[in-house]
């Protein structure tokens, strides 16, 4: 045998060994394997809370993991005579501030505009308007969602499943609904169909 055809043998037997060294066949159908495995548990681990001050009180805000709000409990500080715009803001603050390395390593994200800002009822507003600095609409929707959900059931919201919320213009504040659909899906929060009056 010449020693080309020697070199050339060699070559086809270790092809042959790449292409089935891995066990798996090859198959002329495409096949869709699925997108990647996350690695998001959406679990924060205890003890990366922020550090309680006098004063200070556990909520729960809402933050995105898996296209999904689910709570984390988050140590506010808040006066204990704080009314509802103290409060909306304190939740607010919350809500902007990213992440903590451990809530990140476990999938939690926030859509929350690092400049939002929230104040309270103007005149001629429904009683428990909260008014934000952008109008609500215009809110990136998780963030909108992610807000609404936290204001829900707290002093924020007088305790009601529904936060009226307004924007700097003349727009009539609207009631947005926390529910199930709001925190599964939280694309869809959308404001009751007509103004709070």
């Amino acid at each position: 045998m010449r020693l080309a055809d020697t070199t050339r043998a060699a070559a086809v037997a270790a092809g042959l060994l790449l292409l089935t060294g891995c066990g798996i066949r090859g198959t002329a159908v495409p096949v869709d394997a699925g997108s990647a495995p996350s690695r998001a548990t959406c679990v924060a681990r205890s003890g990366h809370q922020n550090t309680a001050a006098p004063g200070s009180s556990a909520y729960s805000v809402q933050l995105v993991c898996s296209s999904q709000l689910l709570p984390v409990t988050r140590t506010v500080a808040v006066p204990e005579e704080g009314d509802a715009t103290a409060i909306a803001r304190a939740l607010l603050d919350e809500l902007r501030r990213q992440p903590s390395p451990s809530e990140e390593e476990a999938g939690f994200s926030t859509d929350v505009p690092q400049r939002l800002s929230v104040a309270g009822p103007r005149s001629g507003d429904p009683e428990g308007t909260l008014r934000l600095n952008t109008a609500p609409d215009e809110l990136p929707p998780l963030g909108l969602a992610q807000l609404v959900c936290t204001y829900a059931g707290t002093r924020a919201a007088d305790g009601h499943s529904t936060v009226i919320l307004g924007g700097p213009g003349e727009d009539k504040p609207r009631g947005y609904a926390c529910t199930e659909e709001a925190r599964t899906r939280p694309e869809t929060v959308q404001g009751s169909g007509g103004a709070v009056s």
